[in-house]
């Protein structure tokens, strides 16, 4: 059967062959299948109840469905660019096995209402599933920061050491990142969750039809409320780029942090053999491909959002077939965002952590001047401006004499600020000044491992964790 045969009688001769190329979607969209012999089976369920068609063609129908599913997945399914889609070549198949039935099935249904279904229907299903890889890597990150709540490193602005931290506390910053992720697919699958099936092509139909029915059969809230906004709306879609852009982005972050922390001049982490190769001509090397192809693909998402959104602003209502263009961008953003995804989850739990260098460069760059600063408030009763100026001036005098601010003499510092006492040793220890930091959100260990049992029993009342 050609394509020309399921459009009717309007048209003398088939399309040109160059046409058929353009036209085609089968290499892309034959992926929404399951969702496509759901949808349908959705509908001829609704259209036996409505006594649209007689049972029996509805059973025939739905056998012939079931028929179709278990050959795709067998493989055994043929596709022929001339059938355009999905959609025409699982109708196509269907005639082929129970006869005129098939034609049937197509009653008070558009491809527009049914792309736009299996569309939402594949986009959620792909939201529930990266949903639970987040998650994955969430528990991959707070087993890091339980394990590390006690190990000191630098903390950078402009990738300078600025305040010690400890690199419990570094983790869980991707723990917040990530949930914030989860919370937009959260809030985009609320939207996204509403039965554009039985809009038809953009006026609804005149069949007395039962859009209630099939929601609930799919497992939407309800149907859509216009007929022209529900086979037009791809909000969803760029909704989930936009989602898949900032988790890519915070994946990328994290990833040249990895980057950077392994490399020789840091020595801070080692990543596994698993997820590191090597070079065809340097032997010592252990290159961090894993990380550095995460950040890489960052970009993909980006594109992706950005070719969807330029393609969707220029369209009127209601469909244009550049709408065949949502699904491409769509479909590779979510392959790279799972594999991105698990491959972080993997590298994270691999990773090896090397405190005692971190420890030592936590010290390096005067990264206590500011738990001095804050002495000099709290002990001299100092205004912070003046106390950031002597703090200044110390660093000043540590600098010239080539050491650390701790290994300052009292005579030295008091040549400075005559108020400062011996005191002034206790907090300029890098371990005494991340104990300090207990403020709420501070990077105090104790904070740290109780920020890893509020996530615990979050994790567990999602149904995951430990």
């Amino acid at each position: 059967m050609s394509a020309n045969e399921l459009w009717g009688g309007r048209f003398a001769k088939g399309p040109a062959e160059i046409m058929e190329r353009i036209n085609a979607s089968i290499d892309f969209d034959r992926r929404l299948y399951a969702q496509d012999i759901m949808g349908s089976m959705a509908h001829s369920s609704m259209l036996m109840a409505c006594k649209i068609i007689s049972e029996e063609d509805g059973r025939k129908i739905q056998e012939g469905l079931q028929t179709i599913l278990r050959e795709i997945e067998a493989g055994n399914f043929k596709t022929d660019p001339a059938l355009e889609d999905i959609h025409m070549h699982v109708e196509a198949r269907l005639r082929e096995l129970i006869g005129d039935a098939a034609g049937r099935l197509h009653t008070a249904r558009s491809r527009n209402d049914q792309v736009a279904t299996d569309f939402r229907l594949w986009v959620r299903d792909t939201m529930d599933h990266l949903d639970g890889e987040l998650a994955d890597l969430q528990d991959a990150l707070l087993d890091q920061a339980e394990a590390e709540a006690d190990t000191v490193m630098p903390g950078f602005t402009h990738l300078q050491a600025a305040q010690p931290v400890t690199f419990g506390h570094h983790m869980l910053a991707y723990v917040e990142m990530f949930s914030r992720d989860r919370g937009r697919l959260k809030d985009a699958r609320a939207r996204l969750n509403e039965s554009p099936l039985g809009s038809a092509a953009l006026a609804g139909t005149s069949f007395p039809i039962d859009r209630e029915m099939t929601a609930k059969a799919l497992k939407f809230d309800r149907p859509t409320a216009n007929s022209l906004d529900g086979v037009s709306d791809r909000d969803f879609a760029l909704e989930f780029l936009g989602f898949a852009s900032i988790c890519s982005m915070h994946l990328s972050r994290l990833a040249e942090e990895i980057v950077i922390w392994s490399s020789a001049q840091f020595r801070f982490v080692e990543c596994s053999d698993s997820f590191s190769t090597g070079s065809s001509i340097m032997p010592q090397k252990k290159n961090p491909d894993a990380a550095e192809l995460i950040r890489g693909k960052a970009g993909r998402s980006a594109g992706a959002f950005t070719s969807l959104l330029m393609m969707m602003k220029g369209l009127p209502m209601t469909y244009g077939k550049d709408m065949q263009e949502d699904k491409e961008p769509v479909f590779d953003a979510a392959d790279n965002l799972q594999l991105c995804l698990a491959a972080m989850s993997g590298m994270i739990r691999d990773i090896t952590v090397n405190g005692e260098v971190m420890t030592a460069a936590s010290g390096a760059g005067f990264t206590t001047a500011t738990d001095l600063a804050d002495w000099l408030v709290q002990k001299l009763d100092m205004p912070f401006r003046q106390a950031h100026h002597v703090t200044g001036a110390l660093v000043k005098l540590a600098e010239d004499n080539k050491c650390g601010l701790e290994d300052l003499s009292l005579a030295q510092m008091q040549s400075v600020e005559s108020g400062i006492t011996d005191d002034i040793y206790k907090v300029l220890g890098v371990q005494n000044s991340v104990a300090s930091r207990v403020s709420y959100g501070g990077t105090a260990p104790s904070n740290v491992r109780e920020q890893v049992t509020r996530w615990r029993k979050r994790r567990a009342e999602e149904g995951g964790g430990k």
